[in-house]
This record gives structure tokens, sequence and C-alpha cells, in this order.
């Protein structure tokens, strides 16, 4: 193809999970040629992103999802997060954060992923804006000054893509941000998750609860039903046992490790377990390409905000990209470098603090010798007693804090 010809899209997005279809619907407004390719078919049983599995909404995604037109049908099966309760196992320090202290309706949302993709599949196929190419998968990638080229592999065989920018949204090992050139470092928490859901004898009230234990953090989080999520932190070993274990003793083990706030548990659904690390690119961007969400920033789960770092990643590069748009209508193109370079400088700061965060909070509950266990519980004892940190805090955990794109303030795009 010679340089003088247009490319086939505006923007090409590698991955078609929550982030990549998430971000494909919010850049639907600025009417571009996009496509979104993705290797692994919906509901089959290779693809972990739209599972069984819940996740936290922040209230700046609930914002964002609102700017989109898509918060009434999320709102439909989401529990909103009233109080969260921060404590740790056998010590006296424990901190609260409510919703009417912080003047918020909820400070945030949980959502079934299974029910999430639901409403952001079918949001895709209504808006006729957007070319899903699945099974499909980018297996090369090069770069020019005005186009990223990308070779496409699917059952009807090899073909080449070009697009003004192309978008790695394929997750914490993502392989197009291999082809961009871009490293990324990893740390190995040697810690895996063991997810799933039950049922409390008392109402969950919309409460959340951060439980630290002598093996790790054990999240509780409220989900429609009455019944609540789990996301257990443990060692590698302990994890693989706490799977297999029948449903009964794996109850009576939780329950003695987040103690009888919730009252009896009791009917546990299937558990998943999943390895947890840190993963951090060592840049954001190239000619003509970008990342997102974990293809970004791989976080630990302990303060569930993973997906919403990465729809905040979204949102800016949004307003990149319309910001672009509308001082070169005629000419906008999404993947100049001066969009790039505009998007990175804004997402370092908050991907920084929440990188570091994430990763200190998981040291700090890690370690195990006495100065550092009486630190902790002062620590959350002046939580909650110092004046003004809580209210920092959640602003922050609702994703609220530094300067916030127009999706992450509820604006939409156009």
């Amino acid at each position: 193809m010679s340089a003088a010809q247009e490319p086939d899209y505006d923007i090409v997005i590698a991955g078609g999970g929550m982030i990549g279809t998430t971000l494909s619907l919010a850049l639907a407004p600025l009417k571009l040629k996009i496509a979104v390719v993705e290797a692994v078919a919906r509901g089959d049983a290779m693809q972990p992103s739209f599972d069984d599995r819940s996740t936290a909404l922040s209230r700046s995604t609930q914002r964002a999802f609102a700017a989109m037109g898509l918060w009434s049908d999320i709102a439909a099966a989401a529990t909103p997060v009233r109080s969260i309760h921060v404590s740790e196992r056998g010590r006296f320090g424990f901190s609260h954060i409510r919703a009417g202290e912080q003047g918020v309706e909820a400070l945030g949302y949980v959502v079934i992923n299974r029910v999430l993709g639901q409403v952001l599949q079918k949001a895709v196929a209504d808006s006729g804006e957007i070319e899903w190419i699945c099974p499909g998968k980018i297996v090369s990638a090069s770069f020019s000054d005005d186009r990223a080229t990308v070779v496409l592999n699917s059952p009807a065989g090899d073909r080449e893509l070009d697009c003004r920018l192309l978008v790695a949204a394929d997750g914490a090992n993502s392989q197009v941000r291999g082809m961009m050139g871009i490293g990324a470092s990893r740390c190995d928490y040697r810690q895996h998750a063991v997810i799933g859901n039950l049922q409390p004898d008392l109402p969950h009230e919309c409460r959340a609860f951060e439980r630290f234990t002598r093996q790790g953090p054990l999240a509780i989080l409220p989900v429609a039903d009455d019944r609540v999520a789990f996301v257990w932190i443990l060692p590698p070993a302990v994890a693989g046992q706490m799977q297999c274990v029948p449903d009964q003793e794996f109850v009576t083990d939780l329950q003695d490790a987040f103690g009888l706030r919730l009252g009896k548990f009791s009917k546990v659904g299937s558990r998943s377990v999943y390895p947890l690390s840190l993963t951090r690119a060592h840049g954001l961007y190239v000619r003509r390409g970008v990342l997102v969400g974990n293809a970004a920033h791989g976080l630990h789960p302990v303060a569930a905000q993973g997906f919403n770092l990465g729809v905040r990643d979204i949102a800016a590069l949004c307003d990149c990209i319309a910001d672009a748009c509308a001082a070169c209508e005629s000419t906008a193109d999404p993947g100049a470098l001066q969009v790039l370079e505009a998007y990175a400088e804004w997402r370092k700061a908050d991907q920084s603090k929440l990188v570091q965060f994430t990763d200190k909070l998981v040291r700090l509950f890690g370690d195990r010798r006495p100065p550092v266990k009486i630190l902790r519980n002062l620590g959350m004892l002046g939580f909650d007693l110092v004046p003004g940190v809580r209210r920092a805090f959640a602003t922050h955990t609702m994703g609220l804090a530094g300067r916030l794109p127009r999706l992450s303030r509820g604006v939409p795009l156009s």
C-alpha cells in the first residue's frame, strides 16, 4: 500500500476484553473507523474477561459509563458499596469509610463481569460504528510516520490492516506491547487469588470488607441477591489446596479468617485461582502505538483498582483524541505524536501513584514483624481519627483525585 492511500481504519484495538470493548464504545461518538481484534470468543472456556468474577467500579468509572449512555443497563445488575470496613485479623486497629460522609450515594459499585460483558457487547452490536474481528490475532506489527500496519491471523487466513493508531489493550502479558518494542518489568508476588461467591447469614447491607489475615488479604464485596463475592489472597500452595477442598471445609476456613460480621457463610459457588504479579510497562507509547489498561499496568487486586485505572486511561486517551478531532476535523489524526505525548503526560502521575500505593499496601500487610504490626494498627486508628485523611483516601479510591477527563466527570465526548 502506498503512503498516499488512506489506512483501512483510524484505530485498531488489540484486545476485546472489558478494557478494549469499553475503549471502542467510548470512541464511537467521534465517528472514527474502529476495529477491535480479539483472539478468543466471549463464552469460550479460554476467555477470562467476561466470566463470573466480580469487578468493583469506582465513582469515576460509573460516571464514565453514564456519559457513554450505558450506566442504566449496568446499574440494573450492580450493587452499590455504601461503606468499607478495613481490619487486620487479631489486631485492634480498624477503619471505616462511609458514602454518606463523602457526600455520595455510593463509594462504588460491584458488578459480575459476565453481566457487564453482556451490556458492553450489546452496545457494540447496536452501535454500527465498530467492526468486531473475532476470532483474530495480531501476529506482527510495524510502524511508520503515518500509520501502523498489522498482520492479522484469522480462520479466513492472514491479511494486512493499516491504521492511524494501534492500541494495545490485550492485558498484562500483552503481545502487542512487545511488538511495539515497549518492555515491561514484572514482580511476582508469590501469591494466588482464590475467587468466588457465597451466601452470608446476615444481609450485607451494601458493605464491603477488606480483612488482612495471616496468610494474605481477604476482600468481601456485596453482590446481587444478597450474596457476597470474595477475593482471598493466599500463598500458591495453600490457594491450590483451597481450590480443591470440599465446600464445607473451604467455608469453615474462610469463616475463620473473616469472622462473623456477616454471620455464618454457606452455599459457596465455584472457585477459581489466579496468580498475582505487578506488571509495569517502561513506556506508554511509540510512534502510532499506545498502551491502555493492564498492558500498561497490571496491579495486585488488594485495592480493587485495576479496571478503574484502565478506564481512566481510556477517558484520558479519548479526551486527547477528541481534542485533536475538534481542532482538525477534516484531517483528524488520532495517532499523531502530540496526541500520544499528551496522553502519556496526563496518565503518568495517576498510574505511578496507584501502582506504588497498591504495591506498598501488599508489602506492608505482608510484613509479620511485631513493630510493623503495631505501626499498622496505629496507622488504621489514625486513619479514622486524623481529620481529612479518610476524605483524601476516599477521593483517590473513587477515582476523583487530580485532573479528570470528561468521561470521568460524567461529561459525554459529544
